[in-house]
């Protein structure tokens, strides 16, 4: 069984690669460093490891020298716990694209990349240095090193954000790309000396994009209205929002409204994929006698007995198509053909239904017309 080590275990990097890692088949021995660990404690960890990923570091210290003593010399600290072992581990970094930059954070970072690339060179071990851009996903710390999750924790509070430039650029990579890439050095097949891989994809927008995406997420509850969640950027933000709701929030009430029928409620919409909403309808009620000349439906009851009657319109034959919430079925309701559907059952009856297009009241394509010829 392979060792692992993940120093900055409790953080937002270590949480996510643990938890992924611990899943991993065959399965790993992964062994935790955190601040509660002691020089002792640790060394005895990385003296057994074979991977060591040293996620460990500060960016926003209370004290300048915090750079110098986590930055750079616990780095220091895990080279001479893994020399005093005979297994030489493949130390992965996770450094910081400010590396090259001339702020304090940034020179800790270049000459922690310094300590392990000598380690490498001189001592023949494998040093893996990743200089990540901003890194944004679930269990970050807001206010502190990420805008994204600043801005999220803000607005899922309905607090307001700052902000100083819209056009300011941001790169952004998602964490589970970033534990993605960091797997591959499980195995043990990176060569000795160094390397410094990229995480991909990476995404560009502006600080200013971002705070919009993130405000329409917040609306959704209100508008209803989803965006493209084929854009994987826009699904993993939407994501990483609601990872930062708070917990009595999770829970709320869409738009509905009620009538002698029975309820209807609008659950989600969105240009590019229609309009999803439920219905319950009381005992021997009767909804739709009505068509569409473009849109299209989908009709699922979810608790009761129903018939769902269709009439193609110029022609006299009633389709009857019994239906029950029994056994789930999806009904079609192609466009040209009138169409109801009768509470049969004895008691409220539920149905989801699905349309092509948003309901729009000036142009509705909802013709009333008898079932019934």
């Amino acid at each position: 069984m392979r060792t692992v080590v993940v120093t900055g275990a409790d953080g937002f990097l270590g949480r996510n690669l643990i938890v992924r890692l611990e899943r991993e088949d065959p399965p790993l021995r992964v062994l935790a460093i955190t601040r509660r660990d002691t020089s002792r404690s640790a060394a005895g960890k990385v003296v057994e490891a074979d991977v060591v990923y040293h996620l460990a570091g500060v960016n926003r210290p209370q004290r300048v020298e915090e750079f110098e003593e986590v930055n750079v010399g616990f780095t220091e600290e895990v080279v001479q716990h893994a020399l005093r072992g005979d297994r030489r581990p493949a130390i992965v970094l996770a450094s910081s694209t400010q590396a090259d930059g001339a702020s304090e954070y940034g020179r800790s970072k270049r000459r922690a990349e310094e300590i392990l690339e000598r380690y490498a060179t001189e001592r023949g071990g494998t040093a893996i240095l990743y200089r990540l851009p901003n890194v944004f996903g679930k269990w970050a710390r807001p206010e502190y090193n990420s805008v994204v999750a600043t801005f999220c924790h803000r607005l899922a509070r309905d607090r307001p954000i700052d902000i100083h430039d819209r056009g300011a650029p941001l790169r952004l990579v998602h964490v589970d790309d970033v534990v993605e890439g960091f797997r591959r050095h499980i195995d043990g097949r990176s060569g000795r000396g160094v390397e410094r891989p990229d995480v991909q994809p990476l995404y560009e927008t502006t600080v200013g994009e971002l705070a919009d995406r993130l405000h329409s997420f917040r609306d959704i509850r209100v508008t209803l209205e989803v965006p493209d969640m084929a854009d994987r950027f826009t699904r993993l933000l939407y994501a990483t929002y609601l990872s930062y709701l708070p917990t009595d929030d999770l829970a709320y009430a869409p738009p509905g409204r009620a009538d002698e029928r029975g309820t209807l409620t609008e659950l989600l919409k969105s240009g590019h994929f229609g309009q999803v909403f439920v219905s319950t309808t009381r005992p021997g009620v009767t909804r739709g006698g009505h068509y569409h000349h473009a849109k299209a439906e989908k009709f699922c009851v979810l608790r009761g007995e129903a018939i769902i009657r269709f009439r193609r319109l110029g022609d006299d034959a009633v389709l009857d198509v019994p239906v029950s919430g029994d056994r789930a079925m999806v009904v079609d309701i192609p466009p040209g053909y009138t169409h109801s559907i009768e509470n049969v059952g004895e008691e409220d009856m539920i149905v989801l239904f699905w349309a092509s297009e948003v309901f729009d009241p000036g142009r509705p394509d909802t013709w009333p017309e008898r079932v019934e010829a």
